[in-house]
């Protein structure tokens, strides 16, 4: 089966997989298309598998990545997410090929992406990825971890930013940093602030709007984290019965 490009001529009319069908996630699905076109002029490509599923990848120059890291000459996979049905078809392997073969041509020396030191919801397997070649470059407390792909032994190392050891906005109640990037990061956060007000936490939000933002924050995901009296948590988009259950167990 064929992939996509999507680019900004076709993204008004074609689905990019995430929230694939869900009505409630419309409006945050019109967002990251807009965020989509944006990074596109920061040379943001995104490759979907050409049929109605979750299969697909994003990248872009890690320069201009949304993430507090520095890899210079890098490509940065935002995302690679293959779902239901169409895992252990070689999908994953065949975008990540594209990948590479972009990153080649635009002369950079590799790719880096986030994984993690356990499997985590969000978060490409660390075995699957070190499967495909990648080796840990930098780690970041409580689970975070910079895996690289490089072909040239000379490139400087990627690593996390000293930001990510600085503090959230607030150190009372809930604190969540979030982009555009991902609608159902956008699209849980009512549901979220109405759990906390019931149980008398406070709760705010940061949306990041710029690159720069995205690059000093103390948030290693800036899609969705989550930190409770000034203190990391979890960069996992829950539901609302999920966060109560956290909120037991933080309190």
């Amino acid at each position: 089966m064929s992939y996509l490009q999507i680019t900004k001529d076709n993204i008004g009319t074609e689905h990019i997989c995430c929230a694939l069908g869900a009505k409630q996630y419309e409006e945050a699905v019109r967002e990251k298309k807009q965020w989509l076109r944006e990074r596109m002029n920061d040379g943001l490509k995104f490759y979907r598998l050409n049929d109605r599923a979750k299969v697909f990848i994003e990248y872009l120059p890690a320069e201009k990545a949304w993430v507090p890291i520095d890899a210079p000459n890098y490509m940065y996979i935002d995302c690679l997410w293959v779902s239901g049905r169409h895992k252990d078809n070689g999908h994953s392997k065949n975008l990540l090929e594209q990948c590479i073969q972009d990153a080649k041509e635009q002369g950079m020396d590799g790719i880096v992406h986030l994984s993690s030191s356990k499997k985590m919801p969000y978060l490409s397997d660390k075995r699957y990825l070190e499967h495909m070649g990648f080796t840990v470059a930098d780690q970041a407390d409580p689970y975070f971890e910079l895996m690289a792909l490089k072909w040239n032994d000379h490139a400087a190392k990627p690593a996390f930013m000293k930001s990510i050891h600085t503090k959230p906005g607030s150190d009372q109640g809930i604190y969540i940093y979030y982009t555009a990037q991902c609608p159902f990061a956008v699209g849980v956060l009512d549901d979220l602030r109405k759990v906390a007000q019931g149980r008398g936490i406070p709760f705010q939000t940061h949306r990041i709007t710029r690159l720069e933002e995205a690059q000093q924050s103390p948030a290693i995901w800036t899609t969705f984290s989550l930190f409770y009296n000034g203190e990391f948590v979890t960069h996992e988009i829950m539901s609302a019965g999920k966060f109560e259950k956290l909120l037991e167990k933080c309190s």
